[in-house]
């Protein structure tokens, strides 16, 4: 009799997730135990194993699709001319989230707010390939006059008055770089979905690379960390969608890398940043580094050189912290965290914006960051 292996849940709330790999084909033999797949949602990428052994006798889903959980995702048989069971056809359509009228496959958020609502996906039209929650929400608008999304919208923060303060006090201004850190907070708090990951890493090969950049260079102090930055605007130009925003949900990719590079100066913390960085070479990059580093000592920095930062870099190795978690600058998705717990091992962190990057999307980065190339 066929057996059939499913596709797992990874997370509660998860409805589907994405068949990254498939290690077994039609007609070839698999033992229990055997990894068979690997499925990957925005947190995390796990490999599914046959629960018993087998031919493979069909295969219900492709290589970068979309799958149900709970679907079937393949039929085993004692032998290899088995008979597919004739259910296979109706799991076929479930794995891909599809009714039989031919219904586009909602998302997993758009499969939340369809159940909220007690919709069938079949009642509301999809703007693409994929049934979106904003298609969902458009149609309980179109519904109900626009009550739902009000309902379901947060309410909005309202800002602290000194009319409000029952203990005596003053407010004071706020200087031009606090009013900076003000708009970066608010931004960070009001639209991104912040998370963070960090890793530590052996730091032998980055400080091996430092010592023989100074060397061939000539360079008075040591390079890591702008050389580290480089690498990270390396990195940005494989895999642009570290360098995105969101806007009208939808990812915005911008044309250039604008590196971010925070540099403190006494109690003002400057983020300086170099424009399209990704036309420079390693040593152009690194000797602007260290110039914008030089005019923040001195608080001369031009309006271009601390604005438009698309991703950036943080070290807070120098006051030997164990871990800082920074805030996103506005309209990017993603702001290194470096520091270093002794002479061997240095610490590499990411706050990144969930709406643009998964977990496995940042390990990656960092995992790529703690290696010179």
């Amino acid at each position: 009799m066929a057996i059939a292996i499913n596709v797992p849940r990874v997370n509660n709330n998860d409805d589907e997730v994405k068949l990254v790999s498939l290690s077994a084909a039609v007609g070839s033999l698999v033992a229990a135990g055997d990894v068979i797949a690997e499925v990957e949602t925005d947190k995390a990428v796990v490999e599914v194993e046959a629960h018993a052994g087998g031919y493979v006798l069909a295969v219900l889903g492709q290589v970068d699709e979309q799958l149900r959980v709970g679907s079937v995702l393949l039929w085993l048989g004692e032998t290899a001319d088995e008979e597919v069971p004739k259910s296979s056809a109706r799991d076929q359509r479930a794995a891909h989230g599809s009714a039989a009228s031919g219904a586009a496959a909602p998302t997993a958020k758009a499969n939340i707010l369809l159940r909220q609502h007690g919709l069938q996906a079949e009642q509301v039209a999809a703007s693409g390939e994929r049934l979106s929650a904003a298609d969902v929400q458009r149609y309980l608008d179109a519904q109900q006059g626009g009550k739902n999304r009000a309902a379901a919208a947060p309410t909005a923060r309202r800002e602290v008055s000194a009319a409000s303060m029952t203990v005596p006090g003053e407010v004071q201004a706020l200087a031009s770089h606090e009013k900076g850190m003000l708009s970066t907070v608010t931004w960070h708090r009001d639209h991104a979905v912040p998370g963070y990951i960090e890793i530590s890493y052996e730091q032998a090969p980055w400080l091996a690379a430092a010592k023989a950049h100074q060397a061939e260079t000539g360079a008075l102090f040591s390079p890591l960390l702008p050389l580290m930055g480089a690498r990270l605007v390396e990195i940005a130009k494989d895999h642009p969608k570290i360098n995105a925003t969101m806007v009208d949900s939808g990812r915005y990719h911008y044309a250039q890398v604008n590196l971010g590079f925070t540099v403190q100066v006494a109690e003002v913390l400057y983020l300086t940043v170099v424009q399209a960085a990704e036309q420079k070479n390693k040593q152009q990059l690194v000797t602007e580094l260290v110039e914008l580093q030089r005019l923040a000592s001195g608080h001369k920095l031009a309006p271009q050189q601390c604005t438009g930062a698309t991703l950036s870099f943080s070290s807070m190795a120098r006051w030997k912290v164990g871990r800082h978690i920074p805030v996103l600058s506005p309209f990017t998705s993603l702001m290194i965290a470096h520091t270093a717990v002794d002479d061997q091992t240095g610490i590499l962190g990411a706050t990144y914006d969930h709406r643009v990057l998964s977990g496995a999307d940042v390990v990656k980065v960092l995992k790529l960051l703690s290696r010179p190339a």
